[in-house]
């Protein structure tokens, strides 16, 4: 009632001003809305028409305003919202991962992603689940994906070049990590990555030039002597790689290089007398060997004058070497194994006999010295010692072969080689007929088991085995 009457009272109030204010405010104003359309309005009319368009037009825009508020208030709460369920839903799904339960982190990740498709986090961890699972095609797809969102993130580009790398797409791997460099070009870890695939394919020229740059880094001292050596073995590669194609002088140049960076580096010795012999030099590289055996006493250089000295038909003077080595070193049971094995081969059958009857010291672990004992005692006719001798080699393999031993991770190889095959260390191997039981063996779990092997043939011709 209080309402209908005070709204009865305005009204006739109004009425009353506008008939006040009317008859104050004689006479009409024409208003024109178009050429042909006009219309006639008393001044008080006029100006209570203009204040109630002013009014409305007022009250639109605030109410626009007010529902544009409320509705960037209901957006933006819903944004919140989903941001929070993917939020949890990516937070339970490294913790399920963390925990082991891969199926249930797939499952998260995956919801989280149809909320989100574009959530980079979630799918960097979906793809390294799927390559952990060797799913490198879903891993792929997910990870370019996450490129595609985020073309300069060089996180997903990493592991980009992992999933291509695991599918065996080198070239893919390398064009990738090369993106890296293009966006960060002292990317540490791109170009270890870069230099271990270009080693995987042999490319050693490539894989020099980052060496030299790894090499320069502002690495730990521990760090930085490890990619000293991977340099020494990498222009060693390069020299071997030379050769083999075809240019000696530029071989020469980089065992030459090798060399003068490490004193020590056998293979580059090697690489040197291989190119002499290459070059019908081969009294040269007799010449250079022995001055090189005198420096390091490396059973290997003894091994190659061996061959060199066989192809130039004079036996005797590799028997000299080892006499005169044993006779400098006269305890050293590696070298008399040797010059035995080395009369075994020349069917010098009394004097291998007599040098390896007298061997001091266990050979338990050398399968092959049994066998050899077992061949001299045959072709001595003494039977019982043969046959004692072949029952410890029984079960073993077939030929009489003296293994090379990497003194890094101990794996043993019948033909020397500049590199270990399994470490993929250069300079490792050692003329070791048998190895102290005491050493551990760290091939499975040693730090140099983890460097993926590869395939490789050393430069020099492989000794004859017996």
């Amino acid at each position: 009632m209080f309402r209908l009457l005070s709204t009865i009272f305005l009204v006739s109030v109004g009425i009353f001003l506008y008939s006040y204010f009317r008859e104050l405010n004689p006479g009409t104003i024409t208003v024109r809305t178009s050429p042909d359309a006009l219309f006639e309005l008393s001044p008080v009319s006029l100006v209570l028409f203009s204040m109630a368009l002013g009014a409305t037009l007022v009250a639109l825009i605030v109410t626009i305003k007010e529902t544009s508020h409320v509705f960037m208030n209901w957006r933006t709460n819903r944004l919140v919202r989903r941001k929070e369920k993917v939020d949890a839903l990516h937070r339970d799904g490294t913790h399920a991962f963390m925990s082991k339960r891969t199926a249930d982190a797939v499952n998260l990740f995956e919801r989280a992603l149809v909320i989100d498709p574009n959530r980079t986090d979630s799918l960097l961890w979906l793809g390294n689940i799927y390559r952990s699972e060797s799913n490198y095609t879903e891993a792929i797809r997910l990870h370019q994906q996450a490129h595609r969102i985020e073309e300069r993130n060089v996180e997903v580009l990493l592991e980009l070049a992992k999933d291509l790398e695991g599918a065996r797409r080198y070239e893919d791997a390398l064009q990738t990590l090369q993106n890296i460099l293009r966006i960060e070009p002292d990317n540490l870890m791109a170009l270890i990555r870069k230099r271990d695939l270009q080693i995987r394919l042999e490319k050693w020229s490539d894989a020099l030039e980052i060496q030299h740059r790894l090499v320069k880094a502002n690495l730990p001292e521990s760090e930085r002597r490890a990619e000293s050596n991977l340099l020494l073995g990498c222009m060693y590669e390069v020299g071997r790689q030379l050769l083999e194609r075809g240019h000696p002088d530029k071989a020469r140049r980089y065992f030459r290089g090798a060399i003068k960076k490490d004193r020590t580096f056998l293979p580059a010795y090697i690489g040197i007398g291989e190119i002499l012999v290459r070059e019908g030099k081969t009294k040269n590289a007799v010449e250079i060997l022995k001055k090189i055996y005198a420096k390091t006493r490396s059973i290997i250089i003894l091994h190659r004058l061996e061959e060199l000295f066989l192809e130039l038909g004079e036996p005797d003077e590799i028997i000299r070497a080892y006499q005169e080595a044993l006779q400098q070193d006269p305890h050293n049971a590696v070298i008399q194994f040797y010059l035995g094995k080395l009369y075994y081969r020349l069917e010098m059958v009394d004097e291998a006999y007599d040098v390896l009857a007298t061997l001091d010291g266990t050979q338990e672990q050398l399968v092959d010295y049994h066998k050899i004992m077992a061949n001299l005692y045959l072709r001595k006719q003494h039977m019982d010692e043969a046959v004692g001798e072949l029952k410890k080699a029984l079960g073993f393999k077939k030929r009489v072969v003296v293994p090379y031993q990497c003194t890094q991770c101990h794996h043993e190889l019948a033909e020397w080689s500049g590199r270990c095959r399994r470490c993929g260390r250069w300079n490792t191997y050692v003329a070791l007929p048998w190895r102290d039981a005491s050493q551990p063996d760290t091939g499975q779990d040693g730090q140099a088991s983890r460097i993926p092997s590869v395939p490789y043939q050393g430069i020099a011709s492989p000794f004859e085995t017996v």
